[in-house]
């Protein structure tokens, strides 16, 4: 693994920024406030190549990968711009239906990926399991040659925008007869599947919703993978998910500590900038610090998923994600502190980017879990729950 990013790396960031950049944190504020999506923003980076860039170029994707992905959502994010509909529709259901769909499925969905056409939302919360993904209590049982999918999902992002929904359910295993994990690519506008919105007090583009699938019939096509998927193919998207997360909250603490140091070098108090005092500057060289030692674990866990070594990807994308989580709402506290009253204006918008950051440590896993893991998995430690 090289730390040092090639030329084609390099560039696709600076693209990114070019495109983002005639959008920016007003573009993205004016949508959040209003609750509306930024399609537009969105549609110009699916037909860069952008939105795509980790699908397979058989499929019309750019055959990069999450690497890539991810250093698209951090520089859109550092430009006040996050999208986290990045985090669930190309990463998460993109990349499980390329690794573990049937052709018919990548020749149906993975084009649509490439372009950003095609937006899929992702259903795995339950109002009852939470964390505990072994206790979903969504079903689908077999009738004939279809599914019928009964159940609720809570949590899930994006629906509104979304075409379709991925959706994780328990299914008899014919050969065990016992229950097993399994995904259905759900079309919004299924007969028996509805969505509400969750009212969260976050200002935020995309919003939660709470799904009843009641009697929805679907055919046998629409089960990812189809009968004999592997139990792996619900984690094959976890880790990419967390790569992402990491990836908008660096880029989120980055666009704070950007503001932040053009106003410390332009607000003069006692005849100099305040940027030259320690009490200003200091705290800001740390969160800068925080920010790349994050910045790195996502890289280098980016780096161990597009190589294959998934255990390892595991635990530094669980790593990743937690430190990023905390350097970003650092980051922003820091930058809100530095700038005084102005730090929580609607002028400079970091207050309500404060929502979105803590978000990170409740979401997509909680810092918790992720402890977790790390005690169990990492220090070899018993399970303590």
């Amino acid at each position: 693994m090289s730390i040092i990013e090639s030329d084609e790396q390099q560039a696709l960031r600076a693209a990114v920024r070019e495109i983002v950049g005639k959008y920016g944190f007003e573009y993205a504020n004016k949508h959040a406030r209003a609750g509306e999506s930024m399609t537009e923003m969105w549609q110009e980076l699916g037909e860069a190549g952008f939105l795509g860039v980790s699908v397979p170029e058989e499929y019309g994707g750019g055959g990069a990968g999450i690497y890539e992905l991810a250093a698209v959502l951090e520089e859109s994010s550092a430009l006040g711009a996050s999208m986290i509909m990045m985090v669930v529709s190309p990463a998460i259901c993109g990349t499980i239906i390329a690794k573990y769909g049937t052709e018919e499925q990548k020749q149906r969905w993975l084009p649509g990926f490439a372009d950003g056409s095609t937006v899929m939302a992702f259903g795995i919360t339950e109002p009852d399991a939470g964390s505990n993904s072994h206790n979903i209590s969504t079903v689908a049982r077999r009738d004939g040659g279809d599914w019928v999918l009964n159940g609720r999902k809570v949590f899930v992002t994006g629906v509104n925008n979304a075409d379709y929904v991925l959706i994780v359910a328990r299914t008899v295993d014919e050969r065990s007869g016992r229950l097993r994990p399994a995904m259905f690519v759900l079309p919004r506008e299924t007969p028996g599947f509805e969505y509400r919105e969750v009212e969260m007090d976050i200002i935020e583009s995309e919003k939660q919703y709470l799904l009843f699938l009641d009697d929805v019939r679907l055919p046998a096509s629409a089960l990812v993978g189809g009968a004999d998927a592997p139990l792996e193919a619900l984690f094959a998207g976890l880790n990419p998910e967390r790569i992402m997360a990491s990836a908008l909250a660096v880029g989120t603490g980055r666009y704070a500590i950007d503001k932040a140091v053009e106003y410390v070098k332009e607000r003069a108090v006692w005849g100099q900038p305040i940027g030259a005092h320690q009490g200003v500057a200091h705290p800001l060289a740390k969160c800068h610090i925080e920010l790349e030692l994050s910045r790195l674990m996502m890289q280098r866990a980016a780096a161990l998923y597009d190589a294959g070594l998934d255990k390892a990807a595991g635990e530094a994308a669980n790593i990743a994600k937690y430190s990023a989580a905390e350097a970003s709402i650092n980051a922003l506290d820091t930058a809100i502190q530095s700038m005084g009253g102005n730090g929580l204006s609607k002028e400079y918008g970091l207050a309500q980017m404060l929502g979105l950051a803590r978000i990170g440590r409740v979401a997509p896993v909680s810092r918790e879990m992720i402890l977790n893991f790390v005690a169990q998995h990492s220090l070899g430690l018993p399970k303590s729950y």
